[in-house]
C-alpha cells in the first residue's frame, strides 16, 4: 500500500484592525458629519518642570491654560486638565517614542486604539454637537482652538474647535457608533 505524500503549505495570516465605523458619512443642509482617518494618540500626564523637555521632544508647545490646545506639523496637544494632556498625531509620526526619549517625570500612554475621531462641518456644526453636549459653543465662549473634555448624549468625548464652523469630536472606540449616530440625528434635525 503506498502512503500518499502530504504537502502542508504555511499560510501566512495578517492581522489588521479595521478602523472603527470607516468610511461612515452623513451630509445634511449646512453640516457633515464623517469619521477621520486614524491617527497616533497618546494620553500624556506630567508635572509643571517635565514640560520644555516634553515640549521639546514633541515639536510642540504643551498648553498650561483650560480649553486650550496648539498645533504643529500634524501633531496637536489639548489641554484636559492641569497635568494631563491629549496628543493626536495625524502626520504618522509615534508621539509615544518620542516621549520615551524624555527622562522627565511624565506618563505617556498609548491610546490610539481606543478612539476614535469624528468631524463635524459646516455652518450647522456647533447646532449639531450642541443637540448632544450642554456646553456653550458660541465662538465668544468657545473659539478656534478651544478644547475641552465634556459629554455627548451619555458619552464622553474631547471636542476640538478646528474652524469657526468645525469640530473634532473624540470618543472611546467602545461608544463612536453611538456618537456618530447622535450627531447623525442630529444633522438631519439641524438641516430642518
Amino acid at each position: 500500500m503506498a502512503k500518499a505524500a502530504v504537502q502542508t503549505k504555511a499560510v501566512e495570516a495578517s492581522v489588521e484592525r479595521r478602523p472603527a465605523l470607516a468610511g461612515r458619512a452623513v451630509s445634511a443642509p449646512g453640516v457633515k458629519v464623517e469619521i477621520l482617518p486614524p491617527a497616533e494618540r497618546i494620553s500624556l500626564r506630567a508635572p509643571e518642570a517635565s514640560l520644555a523637555a516634553l515640549s521639546k521632544a514633541l515639536g510642540v508647545t504643551l498648553p498650561t491654560k483650560p480649553k486650550a490646545s496648539a498645533a504643529k506639523d500634524g501633531r496637536t496637544a489639548l489641554w484636559l486638565g492641569p497635568d494631563e494632556w491629549l496628543i493626536i498625531d495625524e502626520a504618522g509620526k509615534d508621539p509615544l517614542a518620542d516621549c520615551a526619549k524624555v527622562t522627565a517625570l511624565h506618563s505617556a500612554v498609548g491610546i490610539s486604539h481606543r478612539n476614535v475621531a469624528i468631524s463635524v462641518a459646516g455652518p450647522a456644526a456647533a447646532v449639531t454637537v450642541n443637540s448632544g453636549c450642554p456646553q456653550d459653543l458660541s465662538l465668544e465662549a468657545f473659539p478656534v482652538g478651544a478644547a475641552s473634555r465634556t459629554i455627548l448624549g451619555k458619552a464622553e468625548i474631547v471636542l476640538l474647535r478646528t474652524a469657526a464652523d468645525a469640530f473634532q469630536v473624540e470618543c472611546w472606540r467602545s461608544f463612536s457608533d453611538y456618537v456618530f449616530t447622535l450627531l447623525s440625528e442630529a444633522a438631519g434635525d439641524a438641516a430642518n
